[in-house]
């Protein structure tokens, strides 16, 4: 894929989508900053591109940092977060601080110093809990938590940003991301890293709920490649993507392929649903195949060896 762009900030780039999207766009030749406040990403991820980057540590909140690092940018990968919906339950109006309130700052720099084009990480948590299957960008949004309005608020002010400043704007709703950098203490982490740290350490996980809920499991990788070309294509501005793979597992399938990886024998145990958790989820990518040519390129087998294969080299 041949970009077209030479200078890139990426917030939320020490972080574990980030720091992968920051090594493909250095892969390509492109001059990147990183701005990222360390509150969940650690440098430690970025390791193996430190040298050839310009690393920030700051703040989307901070209007005079937002500055500084847009100047002369060609387009802005916005991925700086909290990403934790329980976090969000616990504090909506913190979370909202950051995750609306910062991400108004950054469209706003984004217009002021004339940059192309921003590419929003948004969530298939806006789809809330409705029974329609696979989840397709033209259902009505039904937000379950704090998390998922604050996504959707950010897609509402994208999109008035396109057409009020004309700055071009691309959303990309991720369903469940998994891969290597996810750190599995965090709080903000992954059922797959959690999940494989457990089988690892050969013990139980802990399934809120059944097991039954399903989710659309996608690689890292392939949200890279979603993200490169959501920065590229003409067609994509001013416009919504889901970013998954049409294919979906159950929680306790998740576990049993996990724990035959490990070679743990080890049932799940279960405690309650929760609250704004969401049941089934599985994407539609009918139109990010046909407007950005986006094709997942990792099946989910291949994808969870990869991952636990970094995971067991850490363990």
């Amino acid at each position: 894929m041949a970009l077209k762009f030479r200078k890139a900030l990426v917030t939320g780039g020490a972080g574990f989508i980030g720091s992968h999207l920051v090594e493909a766009l250095v892969g390509h030749g492109c001059d990147v900053t990183v701005l990222d406040n360390l509150a969940s990403g650690n440098l430690a991820n970025l390791a193996r591109v430190q040298d050839k980057i310009t690393f920030v540590k700051g703040d989307i909140k901070d209007d005079r940092t937002l500055s500084r690092v847009a100047k002369g940018c060609e387009v802005v990968f916005h991925l700086a977060a909290v990403v934790s919906v329980t976090q969000t339950v616990k504090d909506p109006v913190l979370s909202a601080l950051v995750n609306e309130m910062g991400t108004l700052r950054v469209l706003d720099a984004a217009r002021k110093h004339g940059i192309r084009r921003v590419v929003l990480s948004s969530s298939s948590a806006v789809y809330g809990d409705a029974p329609q299957l696979p989840k397709s960008e033209s259902m009505t949004p039904a937000p379950m938590s704090p998390y998922a309005v604050q996504k959707l608020t950010n897609e509402y002010y994208a999109e008035l940003y396109h057409r009020l400043y004309g700055l071009e704007t691309v959303c990309l709703r991720y369903f469940n991301v998994y891969g290597p950098h996810q750190d599995p203490s965090s709080p903000y982490s992954g059922v797959i890293s959690i999940f494989m740290l457990r089988a690892i350490n050969d013990q139980a996980p802990l399934i809120y709920g059944d097991g039954g809920q399903t989710r659309d499991f996608v690689f890292v990788k392939d949200v890279v490649q979603a993200n490169l070309l959501a920065a590229t294509h003409e067609a994509a501005s001013g416009r919504v993507f889901n970013v998954g793979t049409s294919n979906s597992v159950s929680i306790n399938g998740l576990w049993e392929l996990i724990a035959r990886l490990a070679g743990c024998r080890l049932p799940a145990k279960h405690e309650a649903p929760r609250p704004g958790d969401i049941l089934h989820s599985l994407a539609s990518i009918q139109r990010a195949k046909e407007l950005l040519g986006f094709q997942p390129a990792i099946t989910f087998e291949e994808g969870l060896r990869q991952t636990f294969a970094w995971y067991r080299q850490g363990a």
